[in-house]
């Protein structure tokens, strides 16, 4: 019987770095019953519960954790669902410890609860169980329905419906979590989609081992059977336009096509063959099923050296990709400190066990490459830290002469992307802002009436939790505007 640790949190089992370096498999391995339980009861119950405030989505955290607790997982993850339909993604990929266990109590004294661990708990064994009914949020028209523990639920669409339909343009995280919201308010959602498979960034960009895809179909399979309608395959902006979509009969348009359009530093060789943005590798490697080899023969070249540029999580995922697809060595390559490392410091913690090599204070000048125009080197210059640039980082300042070169096969940019420009380009009014970025209020209203927007696209490359956040803002902002529409 595990007893609750008072200062540290309870380990998350892993796969060793010598064993997960050679598959695809997920890293963490995901509490037992026993270790969530004990972990949980570390939980103070705070009567002015801080925790919440650093939850994006607002989750009501001391209640899933008191049920898991006492052993109520049924009820725990009823009660997440109240407020967040996609926790099994949530619990793998959100950045807690910069968010709900940043300002837990038990933080100020000894290690937080650990939050996000217990949150994937309880998705995982509702999975495992099937024994939840449909959750609905608490002001929602629906019609009851019975659940039994044990029994697999009807997943029947029980809204009542209002008979106004919502498109929802793009099906990442912002998206799904807008869907998902309206449905459960009695809309009729559908949800275009430009790829073969929904999801966005969580099918295309996060890595198998990180976020396996069974997973984001379940999530996605969920919000189908809430009622959501996803239309793949589609690309708003040519198959049709936002203008369109309310020809279509659609009384709103959610915008979440996020920023999948990749930065480059505009440095000599940067178009020699080898050189990939991270957005385009990762993409190859989750959609071509490149983790499933040699059951698909995914054509991704990666050589025996591989450089990566940046040092975000998606750059994380890049070079620790390439060292399950047979990279002898992997390096990040990052013009600042450890300090100033973007990352999560777990995905930092497992790139380092599993052998990925760090340029710090370093930044790339020029790329080399052979008689054939593939990449052979990279050069590279130290740099030192100056004065906090406008992103409160140190900025980095070359040191003259101190140039140096890594020999590399492949070099991922991985520098940040910047949002799409098709749906802007196409809808006459939206007003948009630097970098491409579309504006938006504090609720997700754009410059055009019944036109809603929230995510990256808005933001820039933020996090999934933040995206997810601003959907379900935009969702009770469209909820109000068409309660109060006239017509």
């Amino acid at each position: 019987m595990l007893l609750p640790i008072e200062g540290k949190k309870h380990k998350m089992p892993e796969q060793s770095p010598e064993e997960r370096i050679k598959n695809f498999n997920e890293v963490a391995l995901g509490y037992s019953k026993e270790t969530a339980i004990a972990e949980a009861k570390r939980c103070l119950q705070c009567k002015k519960p801080t925790c919440i405030d650093g939850c994006p989505v607002g989750i009501n955290i001391p209640k899933f954790i008191k049920y898991t607790a006492e052993g109520r997982f049924d009820e725990g993850i009823a009660s997440l669902k109240e407020q967040n339909s996609l926790p099994a993604i949530c619990g793998r990929v959100c950045p807690q410890e910069r968010q709900c266990e940043k300002t837990c109590v038990l933080g100020k004294k000894h290690e937080p609860v650990a939050i996000g661990r217990i949150e994937r708990f309880l998705a995982d064994w509702e999975y495992a169980n099937s024994n939840l009914k449909i959750q609905t949020s608490p002001n929602s028209p629906t019609v009851p329905t019975e659940g039994t523990k044990n029994t697999t639920p009807s997943l029947m669409n029980n809204h009542v419906k209002n008979g106004k339909k919502v498109a929802i343009v793009g099906s990442g995280p912002a998206s799904l979590t807008c869907a998902g919201e309206l449905v459960k308010m009695g809309y009729s959602v559908t949800v275009f989609e430009s790829l073969h498979i929904p999801g966005g960034v969580l099918s295309y960009g996060i890595p198998e081992f990180r976020l396996p895809k069974e997973i984001v179909r379940r999530e996605i399979q969920y919000l189908q059977k809430l009622g959501v309608e996803i239309k793949c395959n589609c690309l708003i902006g040519k198959t049709f336009t936002v203008e369109d979509l309310f020809s279509k009969g659609y009384s709103a348009v959610f915008i979440g096509t996020g920023a999948g359009l990749p930065n480059f530093m505009n440095i000599p060789g940067e178009n020699l063959n080898g050189v990939y943005s991270a957005n385009e590798f990762l993409t190859r490697v989750n959609l071509m099923k490149a983790y499933k080899f040699p059951e698909y023969d995914t054509p991704v070249k990666v050589g025996k050296k591989v450089v990566t540029v940046g040092a975000g999580n998606v750059a994380m995922d890049a070079a620790r990709t390439a060292l399950r697809l047979g990279a002898e060595e992997s390096y990040i390559v990052y013009r600042r400190s450890e300090a100033e490392i973007p990352a999560r410091l777990e995905e930092v913690h497992h790139a380092k066990e599993e052998g990925i090599k760090f340029e710090l204070l370093t930044n790339p000048v020029r790329i080399i490459g052979d008689e054939k125009g593939w990449v052979k080197k990279v050069v590279c210059q130290r740099q030192k830290l100056g004065e906090p640039d406008a992103s409160g980082r140190r900025r980095p300042i070359p040191i003259e002469g101190s140039e140096f070169e890594i020999d590399a096969d492949i070099v991922i940019m991985a520098i940040g992307t910047s949002p799409n420009p098709l749906v802007p380009n196409t809808t006459k009014g939206l007003k948009v802002g630097k970098h491409g970025i579309i504006e938006v209020d504090s609720s997700g209203r754009t410059s055009l009436k019944y036109v809603y927007a929230g995510g990256d696209i808005t933001t820039g490359a933020a996090t999934v939790i933040e995206a997810m956040g601003a959907g379900k803002k935009a969702a009770k902002a469209i909820d109000e505007d068409l309660k109060n529409r006239s017509t």
